[in-house]
């Protein structure tokens, strides 16, 4: 969010807070400048209607992690369809390719199950299993923020890991 945009979402939590009726404090206003500075005016815009329209949470007053969920999703949002990438991957790659994903921690939950390899050549009878515990150690990494993962989950039979191997 631009700087400039700020006089513009302070109209638009005080207006959305007075349709259900909520005093807005000047710690409320910090909060929710705060919070929406990753996103676009238009986006929180867009996502205030969505919550405003929403049958189940639309009929108590916006908080900022209703916005957020809606537009970023939540940590088994996220999960789910970090699990639904790495399954494509695991069904169109085979086990003996390298692979790169465009999220780190699917690298640290592969790499966590024991490797892509391995992953790969799960049970379809396990698969279940292993999909919770992907789903449940992306959810720790994502809550983490920074950690430690392999840039390139590699193959079983990758070049350069036979010339690392020999040196």
């Amino acid at each position: 969010m631009q700087a400039t945009d700020k006089p513009a979402l302070v109209a638009l939590v005080t207006d959305a807070l007075a349709y259900y009726r909520q005093p807005v404090s000047e710690f409320t206003l910090q909060v929710w400048v705060q919070a929406c500075q990753p996103f676009t005016l238009e986006q929180v815009q867009k996502a205030m209607t969505a919550h405003a329209t929403d049958p189940e949470h639309g009929q108590f007053a916006p908080k900022v992690a209703d916005i957020v969920r809606i537009l970023q999703g939540t940590h088994t949002d996220r999960a789910q369809l970090a699990w639904g990438k790495a399954l494509e991957a695991m069904s169109s790659v085979d086990a003996y390719t390298d692979v790169i994903f465009d999220d780190p921690a699917i690298h640290a939950c592969i790499e966590d199950l024991g490797g892509w390899p391995k992953v790969c050549r799960t049970d379809i009878k396990e698969l279940s299993h292993l999909q919770h515990r992907f789903c449940l150690s992306h959810k720790a990494y994502t809550g983490r923020g920074q950690f430690e993962y392999p840039r390139r989950l590699a193959g079983d039979r990758s070049p350069d890991s036979e010339y690392e191997k020999k040196g």
